[in-house]
Order: structure tokens, then sequence, then C-alpha cells
């Protein structure tokens, strides 16, 4: 009997393994494919090239991607629901259930009887996508995230439908102090929520279940909340050595049912279907030379504030905060809004711990020639910074924005605000805010959607953004959910589209979702004629060139659009004209301490979980309670 090889090529990953004839396993292989699929399996048969030479193989594909892969190279496919079984039956017969995640996908199978699979359909919350997204919120690797669980203390209640409620469940407690610890399991219980709750649809999950799938063979603090979730023991959860690449032993398992060939055939065929792509739905370029994108970064470089040399500056100063859901942003301006210090990063799920480091950075540029005289907050983390650090005023995002904008272009009409997660667009009608439209369901038109992709096809985002902007054919992916344009990107990818039409493609993704989805906008004139942008994701050259496309208007980005939150603060601060501010002083800095407790508040049925977060001195902040009795104040009757 000849060597058995079976390839499970899922959406972020391919699995290569090799059987003899006791179905032992010769060979395994487990890699990221980066949206690679067809090279990256050619390179794992590669690996093992020498020891197959001149021997009949038979070779079977399976898998969520694996169907075009097959086709194009005209090898027998299997599909994965099939393969599973195969393998469950051989390895581990009288399973009851299996329960499968894999990058995009989540399935059970019910054995017993017929087989019956349940599957996600419209939504990758609750698969390793899922979790890849949630890792790079905190700013941690899978690897530490699977740690940080195992010490949770308790859990929070998380959205897992999408991971954008995900994101918005866990911004706040992050920003309010949680434990990183206890959001990492809380992440892992979303997981297990969705998959039980989504899948099996009231179907009663018993007996033996077998864990498959690349998230629950590596991850063990999601695999400790299965089984504490489902009741299990050590008999009736069952974690296979191979789980992961289970779905290719099974198509290994199902090649006996097809002829075989020489393994250099074979692998012939698979090194010629890289090449063989389809027709890919295109658009115009960004930028047709570099004479055109050298005008219009001359353009929108005009738009700074006054430069001023701090090293030599002496007098006031006013500072602003906007601590965002995903970055801290700092500001030090002098009378004419000039920049005296600057500060944009990750917040790191901390926000306590940067700015007091930005704080104590700050005291000491200032000496003694500078004086701050006031200070102002704004953003999610709004009310954590105004008591830790004693700022003088916290004020809304809408109008924080607002002064920004006014500085740079007193005639303003109109504001869009891209940030990580949100997307906020406000009307100005005689000088005031007017009208607020917000992203509300979904955040495919925001920074850390083309932020995901960038990190998952192997670029930073300043690089990735870079390749778009003279990409010859952009592809045209609409303007969907991230999940959904995934599944484009990944199939503009087999068609043989390149990164850098990919990249054109996503920053127009953006624009399209921003103005049909949130402003849904029937003409560029429902804007307004003086729009001014800010926000991160308007750094992206490529973004700001699609909105200008699409609207067929030029319009203002000043090039402090991710600080402009922060600037805004500062003028608001400015604008109090404080003989001295409330901010905590060098001196107190010295001795600051932050720690942050999770407790549960029983003064009512609500049981809110509340964040205790304690500063030196006695101060204390607590943030998660729906009414004022755990501040301390009785409810009024």
């Amino acid at each position: 009997m000849s060597l058995r090889i079976g390839i499970d090529i899922g959406s972020t990953t391919v699995k290569v393994v090799v059987l003899d004839e006791q179905n032992q396993l010769l060979f395994r292989s487990y890699e990221r494919h980066y949206s690679k699929a067809r090279e990256r399996a050619c390179e794992t048969l590669h690996t093992i090239q020498d020891q197959l030479t001149g021997k009949d193989v038979r070779l079977v594909i399976t898998g969520s991607a694996g169907l075009g892969v097959a086709k194009a190279a005209g090898i027998d496919f299997v599909q994965e629901v099939y393969a599973t079984a195969a393998a469950v039956n051989t390895y581990i017969p009288g399973t009851d259930a299996v329960i499968e995640l894999g990058g995009e996908d989540a399935k059970i199978i019910f054995f017993g009887g017929a087989l019956e699979e349940r599957m996600n359909g419209s939504c990758a919350g609750g698969t390793g996508a899922f979790i890849d997204q949630m890792a790079t919120l905190m700013n941690v690797s899978i690897d530490e995230l699977d740690r940080l669980s195992l010490r949770h203390e308790k859990i929070y209640p998380i959205a897992s439908r999408c991971g954008v409620f995900a994101k918005s469940d866990i911004q706040p407690i992050l920003n309010q102090g949680g434990r990183k610890e206890d959001v990492a399991a809380s992440i892992f219980q979303a997981v297990v929520d969705q998959t039980v709750a989504g899948l099996t649809q009231g179907r009663e999950l018993k007996g033996k279940i077998v864990f498959l799938g690349g998230p629950l063979h590596f991850l063990y603090g999601l695999r400790e909340r299965f089984v504490e979730t489902l009741h299990l023991d050590g008999e009736h959860a069952v974690f296979p050595e191979d789980g992961d690449c289970f779905a290719a032993m099974g198509a290994a398992l199902c090649s006996s049912d097809y002829p075989e060939r020489p393994f250099d055939e074979a692998l012939t065929l698979l090194e010629e279907s890289v090449d063989n792509v389809g027709l890919v739905d295109t658009m115009p370029p960004l930028f047709t030379s570099q004479a055109e994108y050298d005008a219009f970064l001359a353009r929108h470089n005009a738009n700074h504030p006054p430069e001023v040399d701090a090293a030599a500056y002496s007098g006031d100063a006013w500072l602003g905060i906007d601590a965002g859901s995903t970055t801290t942003k700092m500001a030090l301006i002098s009378p004419d809004g000039g920049l005296l210090y600057t500060y944009y990063h990750s917040n790191q799920g901390n926000p306590v711990a940067i700015v007091l480091e930005q704080l104590r950075a700050i005291y000491r540029l200032c000496e003694t020639r500078i004086r701050i005289k006031g200070a102002a907050v704004t953003g999610y983390g709004e009310d954590l910074i105004k008591n830790a650090f004693g700022c003088d005023l916290g004020l809304v995002e809408t109008v924080a924005h607002y002064n920004a904008a006014a500085h740079f272009n007193p005639d303003v009409d109109f504001i869009i605000d891209i940030g990580g997660q949100d997307m906020k667009c406000f009307k100005i009608r005689n000088r005031a805010v007017d009208s607020i439209m917000l992203n509300e369901a979904c955040s495919s038109g925001c920074g850390s959607f083309i932020e995901t992709f960038a990190k998952a096809l192997g670029y930073d985002i300043a690089d990735f953004a870079k390749l778009g902007l003279f990409a010859p054919h952009p592809v045209n992916l609409g303007s969907r959910c991230t999940v959904f344009m995934n599944s484009s990107v990944k199939q503009a990818q087999k068609d043989g589209a390149s990164v850098e039409d990919i990249s054109a493609g996503l920053s127009i993704s953006i624009v399209k979702n921003a103005v049909y989805k949130v402003i849904r906008a029937a003409s560029a004139d429902d804007l307004g004629r003086h729009i001014v942008v800010q926000g991160g994701t308007f750094l992206n050259d490529a973004v700001l060139r699609a909105f200008e496309q699409e609207l067929g208007r030029n319009v203002t980005r000043p090039t402090i659009a991710g600080l402009m939150g922060a600037f805004g603060a500062a003028l608001a601060a400015r604008d109090l004209h404080l003989e001295r501010s409330a901010l905590l002083s060098e001196q107190a800095l010295a001795s600051f301490t932050h720690t942050a407790r999770p407790v549960t508040c029983n003064l009512c049925t609500n049981h809110c979980s509340l964040t205790v977060n304690s500063f030196d001195g006695g101060r204390r902040f607590i943030s998660g309670n729906r009414c004022s009795r755990p501040l301390g104040q009785e409810r009024v009757e």
C-alpha cells in the first residue's frame, strides 16, 4: 500500500501529514500561510521531497480554502467534515461530538447515527481570527494571552458575536484599570459561549467530546474554559496529541479511495497551480505619478501648527490628553497653539501608566522655564485620567475635536474623525456641533480594520499603507464586515492580486464604508464645503487620497491629524484662563501609586462588576457602576 498524504488548507494555516500503511503519522506540519496557501503547501512538500521522490503516493486536499487549490491543480478533494469524521472514527472511536475551531470557522459535529454538522455562517466571532484580534487589541502575543488567562481571578461578560462588540466591552475594562489576566480569560470564555450557544442551537453536548483545531491545540486557557463550562472530566474531554492536524490526517485516510500517482507528479501539479490565476474586479489607481503625489503632500503639509523650540521657550503652557480606545495622545501647547511636546502611542491597556511616564517627561522638559497653567482630558479614559492626575477639565470628544478643527479652518462645516475602532462624523452649524454620526455595530472602516490585515499579511501598518499609493489596479473589495472582507482578500489573492493592489483596495473600502455606511451620504454635498479630516487613520495617505477621490473635492488634513483630540483639549484648557492648574506636581508624581482590583457590588440585584482604582493619599475612582450607590451616594427615593 502506498504512502498517503493529506493537505488541509484552512483560512489561515496549511497542515500537511503523511501516513504509512498502519495509519501511523510519519510527518506532520502546521504553518500559517499569510494568504499564500499554494506556495506554503509547495514549500512544505519540498521539505520531504528527498524521502518521497520516486515513490507512488495517494494525495488528497481538504479545508475551507482547499477546494479552489484542488480544482486548479487537478488533485482530489474531500469535504473537511468527512475528513474530520474519518480521522475521529479511526483514532478515537466512541466519540459523541467534535468541537473544532479554526482560523475563521467554528464547527460542532455530532456523531451517533447520521453525521450532523453545525457551522458558523456569516460571523467569525469565536474563532482563531477573533482571538488574534483580541490579542492585538491587548498588545500581547497569542502565547502571552494564553499565559495571562491561566492566572485569572474573575470573568467579565464580553460579547462574542463580533470582534467589534467584544472590543467595545474590553476597552472600558482595560481603560478603567481591569486586570489583563481577567480580560484574557474573559476573551476565551466569550469564544466558549459563542461556540456552545451559537452552534449547538439547543442540542445537548454530552458524552465523549473531542476538541480539534489550532486554537484548542495550542491555547490551554481556552481548553480550561471549555472543560469548566461544559462540566467535563478527563475521560469525556479529549484533546488529541495531533488535534491541530486532524482534518489533514482524515484527508490522508480518505485518500485510500483515490488513485495513486508519483509524488513528483503531484508536486508538479501543485506548483503549476500557483500561477493559475483568475480575474479580479479592479479600480483606477490612487496616484498615477510621483509628481501628483508630491503636489498632494505639499497641499496637506501646509496645515500645521506654529513651530516652537521647546528647549528655548519660556512662559505659560497648557496640556491636553486624549485617552483613546487604543491609543493615548498628549499635546503641550504655547499660547498661540504652537506644539512644545507631543506623544502618540498605544495605551497597551494601561493608560494610567502611560500618562504617568509622559507627565514625568513633560516636567523634565519644562524645568523652571515653562509653567503649566491648565490641563484637560478627553476620550474613553477621561474620568479615570482626570481623577488620577487632577486634571482641571474633562470634556466630551466632539467638543475637543471641533476646537482643534476650527483652529485650522474657522469655516469648518463637517468633521470626520476615524480612530482605531470608532468613527465619528459631525456637522457644524453656526460654529456649534449640530449633529453627530457614529459607527455603531461595525468597525470595518476604522484603523484597526486595516491594521489587522497588515499584520495578517506580515507588514506593519505604515509600510502596508505606502504599498498601495501607486498600485496600478486596486482591488474592489466593497465595504463589508472584516470577516467577509477577509474572504474577499483571500479570493483576490487566489485570483492573482498583488499585496499592493489589496492595500489600495482596503484603503478605498475604508472610505466607502465611512461615506455610505456611517454618514449614509447621497452625494459629497451632503457633507459640506469645508471638510476637516482627523484621526490616526487619515495619516495614511492612501486613505486620505481615496476619500478625496470618492468625494471629488479637496479636504483639510492637519499634519497633527492623529493628535487633534489632545490638541483640542489643550485649547480648551487654555480657554479656562486659570492662574494655577490642579494637575499633580512633579513632587506628587514621585510618590504616585495606582492599583486596580475587581469587585462585585452587592447593593442591589444588578451585581455590577466594578473596578476600584486606588491612588496614593487614599484617593479612589470606581468604574463599572450603573448607579451612584457604589460611590457611597444613596439612591434618592
